[in-house]
């Protein structure tokens, strides 16, 4: 009983400190203007303990994690509540306090983003950190003059530079109320609407099982904001659906990890990357839904294809009459994530809110949802169990998407006081002798070896950092750098050697991930060519301005992927495949030559 009962306190805890994140969060947007050096503390304040303590299986970890979490928060609070005093001394540490705060505060941001992902990216941090303590002892260009510790410590802790810099403002004010938004959709009947749609326009055809997963992956990670998780989400009812009709377990797998990677790249919402681009590009978000829906279109058209491919080669059928949906469901819980949509687009595009505030409206739109179920019933239990769910789903994915976030802000800190992004963009066009595509290529590389481990977001705002000068000085538009490196932040979702989205499906499903690794390869060979196919073909993310151009440049990169497609997946002769990938590539990039 004891037991049972400290189970129930410790569980009515972890629900209460998820309400007051998400509290806090919603009320940032309705409050007004916070300082920065309150709001971005108290963000990290309310994620510490999710990060650190919550899910500890071990004693080791529970309690260094709660002793890390006290100290952390400490730091924070006291932060919060002296902002005024340090915004007077712009990041450089007055006492020996202020500097035991600082290195508290970053050894605490590099231990949750170890918690929350792994090694990686606090590898990448600590050694940014190192450079910026010691890199005045390295010879040549790519050492630095020196800053004072002092200074170097205050500016990424104290001041508005570092982990409390504009990446967790965005965090703050934009990615943690979409996340909010996104788990409470999850929490009511949205996702099967996602499925229930995709089952009614896809599941009758050729292939229909693939099909169905391409197209709720592609709805549902359009908000989910991380491949893996919508792997796990949706794969849970996907990959069972695909065996059961026959289909190759390394297709499955493969289909729904290239699936899950596309829906960030899917308008409206990009799993919040729209909004993140927004604020480092200053482009309105119209005009980057407007620049980003002809590419996202074309990535799932090249699924599209490749399953018709696999389809002939496999006798893929489509899902049984009896096991597709009826209208009535189709309509009834579709509205559960139409009303939610319609209300954010209402709020941005008629009545000319902020994308927060938006979502804060869509979010009580969907909360006022989850009272009723896809029956139309209101059942207490469930509506509390929902709720429930909603808060600490939503406490969770804040709390991880912020430590990683406040760890990549370590790296964006040291590279602006070092100046060693500057130095990296020179690298880069050194490097590629001042060539525009050998530098895109360069950038590819780096966006593959930084989205190791590191969801989209963190990934794309890192290597954007250091290649986005770079190729914009080579004659880019911000823009159309900005969604290049954004897209090729995506490719190690599926790219060995990590490619987490298959490891999780290939997991889920039991088949060797390397065999779903490749699969995922071919079927997703526009994440490889569309970016590429962006800068041939500039004229298809200037929708807006030149709308019958921007068609034009689609189909032809269209065409060019089709050929690509089945060059890859439906011949067996080498000299086939090979002709048709070569007059694939010949179309995609005639742009070039046009």
């Amino acid at each position: 009983m004891p037991a049972f009962r400290n189970g129930r306190i410790a569980a009515a805890f972890w629900l209460i400190l998820a309400a007051a994140l998400v509290a806090y969060h919603l009320t940032l947007i309705f409050y007004g203007l916070v300082p920065n050096l309150v709001s971005r503390p108290l963000h990290m304040a309310f994620i510490l303990p999710f990060v650190l303590v919550f899910g500890n299986t071990s004693r080791w970890g529970a309690i260094s994690g709660m002793f890390l979490a006290a100290l952390g928060i400490a730091a924070t609070v006291w932060i919060a509540i002296n902002h005024d005093r340090l915004g007077d001394q712009y990041g450089f540490l007055e006492s020996n306090l202020q500097v035991g705060i600082a290195i508290t505060l970053l050894l605490v941001t590099l231990e949750a983003a170890r918690r929350a992902i792994g090694w990686p990216l606090p590898l990448v941090a600590a050694a940014a950190l190192l450079y910026g303590l010691l890199g005045q002892y390295i010879p040549g260009q790519f050492g630095h003059s020196g800053t004072p510790i002092a200074s170097f410590l205050g500016t990424l802790t104290i001041a508005e530079g570092g982990i409390f810099g504009s990446l967790t403002g965005v965090s703050v004010s934009v990615v943690a109320i979409f996340v909010i938004f996104g788990a409470v959709l999850n929490a009511g009947e949205a996702g099967q609407g996602f499925m229930n749609v995709a089952g009614a326009a896809a599941g009758r055809l050729k292939g229909g099982g693939a099909k169905v997963s391409v197209i709720s992956s592609a709805l549902f990670g359009s908000i989910s904001g991380s491949a893996s998780a919508n792997v796990a989400s949706t794969g849970a009812i996907t990959l069972p659906a695909m065996t059961k009709l026959g289909y190759p377990k390394r297709l499955a797998a493969a289909v729904e990890a290239v699936a899950s990677s596309g829906g960030q790249i899917m308008p409206p919402l990009m799993g919040a990357g729209a909004f993140v681009m927004v604020e480092l590009t200053g482009v309105p978000y119209t005009l980057i839904m407007a620049a980003a829906i002809l590419p996202a279109i074309l990535y799932f058209f090249a699924v599209w294809i490749g399953i018709n491919a696999y389809a002939t080669r496999f006798d893929l059928k489509g899902v049984d009459a009896a096991d597709r949906p009826k209208g009535r469901d189709v309509i009834i819980t579709s509205l559960f994530f139409l009303v939610p949509f319609s209300a954010l687009l209402w709020a941005m595009f008629a009545a000319g809110f902020t994308p927060q505030y938006a979502a804060a409206l869509a979010i009580l739109a969907g909360a006022l949802l989850l009272f009723i179920n896809a029956d139309l019933e209101f059942r207490p239990a469930q509506i509390a169990e929902r709720f429930q769910g909603a808060v600490m789903n939503a406490a969770k994915q804040v709390s991880m998407i912020a430590a990683i976030i406040l760890c990549a802000s370590i790296i964006i800190g040291v590279l602006a006081i070092t100046g060693l992004g500057v130095k990296i963009t020179s690298l880069i066009l050194d490097g590629s002798g001042g060539l525009l595509w050998p530098s895109l290529l360069l950038t590819a590389f780096a966006c593959l070896i930084l989205g190791m481990e590191v969801p989209t977001t963190a990934a794309y705002v890192i290597c954007v950092s250091v290649a986005g000068p770079a190729l914009t000085q080579l004659g880019l538009e911000p823009l159309q750098a900005h969604l290049f490196v954004f897209w090729f932040a995506l490719l190690s979702t599926i790219t060995p050697p990590v490619c987490g989205a298959v490891f999780i499906a290939a997991g889920m499903i039991g088949e060797n991930w390397l065999k779903v690794a490749l699969t995922a390869m071919a079927l997703g060979v526009g994440l490889y060519l569309i970016p590429l196919g962006m800068i041939a073909n500039p004229d298809i993310i200037r929708l807006v301005e030149s709308p019958a151009l921007a068609i034009i440049a689609m189909l032809r990169v269209a065409v060019g992927l089709a050929l690509v497609s089945y060059g890859l997946i439906s011949t067996r002769s080498l000299i086939k495949t090979a002709l048709l990938v070569g007059a694939g590539l010949a179309v995609i990039f005639s742009g070039l030559y046009i």
